[in-house]
C-alpha cells in the first residue's frame, strides 16, 4: 500500500480560507446586529432601511459561507481524506454545515432573526479551531480508515448543526420570555425589550426549536447506531463503556426525554427551553471536555 503524501502547502491555503471566512463572518455579524437594532425603529424609513440591510446581510454571510466551504474542501484535498480527524477538522467542518444548513432553512422566515445567533456562534467555533485546536495535517490512525468514519461523522455533524439552531431559537425564547426582561424598567431590560420586536412570538420561537430538536433527535439516533456498527468493525464490539460512547448516550436520553416531555407531559415554555439548551450544552462537553482530558478509544483531538 502507498504511503499517503500530506500537501502541507495546500492545507496551509485551506488555512487562508479559513481566516477570510472569519473576517467575513465578523462583517456579516456586525450587520445582522445592526439591522437587529434598526428593525425597532418606530420610523418607517428606518425599518425599511433594516430590510434591505438584512438582505444585503445574509449575502455576506453566504459569502463567507463560500469561502468557509472552499477552506473545508482545500483541509480535505490536502490530506486525501474526510476532513474531520481531530478536533480542528470538526470545528471547521461542523460550523460550516451550522451556517448551510441555516442558510437553507431561510425559506422559514421566522428563523431568520437568529442569524446573529448561528453567525456568532460559527465565528467562535472558528476562532476556537484556528486558536487552540489547530494541528498539522496527518495520516488517518487505522481504526478510523474506514467508510463509516464518512456516515458516522457527517450524520453527528448535521445532527449537532440542528441542535444548534434549536438552541439558537430556546435563547431568544427564554429572553422574550424572561420575567426581568418583560416587567423590569431597567435601561437595559427596556433595549432587550425593543430588539425583541423584531423576533417572531413566544409561541412560534418554541415550536422552531422543537422542530429543529425532532430532526437532530432522529440524526443524533442514527449516529448512536452508526456508531456501535462501526465500533464492532473496528473493535469487535458494539458497546464497551467507552467515554465518548457514554457520552453519546446520555446526550440522546436528554433530547429523547425532552421530546417525551413535550409529547405525553405537556412539558411547554421555560422548562422545555432550558433542557433543549442542557442537551446542546451535553454535546458541546461532549466535543471539548470529553475529547480534552478524559482517554478513550474515541478520543481524536489530534492534540496529544
Amino acid at each position: 500500500m502507498k504511503p499517503v503524501l500530506l500537501d502541507v502547502n495546500l492545507a496551509s491555503v485551506s488555512l487562508i480560507f479559513v481566516y477570510a471566512a472569519m473576517a467575513v463572518y465578523t462583517i456579516s455579524f456586525l450587520m445582522f446586529v445592526f439591522h437587529i437594532a434598526q428593525a425597532t425603529s418606530d420610523k418607517k424609513s428606518v425599518r425599511d432601511s433594516s430590510s434591505r440591510l438584512q438582505r444585503a446581510s445574509f449575502f455576506v454571510l453566504g459569502f463567507g459561507a463560500l469561502l468557509h466551504g472552499t477552506g473545508v474542501t482545500l483541509r480535505g484535498i490536502s490530506a486525501h481524506r474526510v476532513p474531520w480527524a481531530n478536533m480542528y477538522e470538526f470545528s471547521i467542518s461542523g460550523s460550516f454545515l451550522i451556517v448551510l444548513i441555516f442558510l437553507t432553512a431561510l425559506a422559514v422566515k421566522e428563523i431568520r432573526v437568529i442569524a446573529a445567533f448561528v453567525n456568532g456562534f460559527a465565528l467562535l467555533v472558528l476562532g476556537t479551531a484556528t486558536t487552540t485546536f489547530y494541528v498539522q495535517i496527518k495520516t488517518l490512525m487505522p481504526a478510523l480508515q474506514s467508510y463509516w468514519l464518512v456516515i458516522h461523522v457527517t450524520v453527528a455533524v448535521l445532527a449537532t448543526a440542528f441542535f444548534n439552531i434549536a438552541a439558537a431559537l430556546a435563547v431568544a425564547y427564554l429572553l422574550r420570555d424572561w420575567p426581568w426582561v418583560t416587567s423590569s424598567k431597567s435601561p437595559i431590560a427596556v433595549l432587550i425589550r425593543r430588539l425583541l420586536k423584531a423576533f417572531p412570538d413566544s409561541a412560534k420561537l418554541e415550536r422552531l426549536s422543537y422542530r429543529f430538536n425532532v430532526v437532530g433527535f432522529i440524526l443524533w439516533s442514527f449516529t448512536l447506531i452508526a456508531g456501535a456498527i462501526w465500533a464492532e468493525r473496528a473493535w469487535h464490539r458494539y458497546w464497551g463503556w467507552d467515554t465518548k460512547e457514554v457520552w453519546t448516550f446520555i446526550i440522546w436520553t436528554i433530547f429523547a426525554g425532552y421530546l417525551h416531555a413535550n409529547a405525553t407531559r405537556g412539558w411547554s415554555g421555560r422548562r422545555s427551553a432550558w433542557l433543549s439548551l442542557v442537551g446542546f450544552a451535553a454535546i458541546l462537553f461532549n466535543f471539548t471536555i470529553v475529547n480534552l482530558f478524559f482517554k478513550g478509544l474515541h478520543v481524536y483531538s489530534g492534540l496529544k
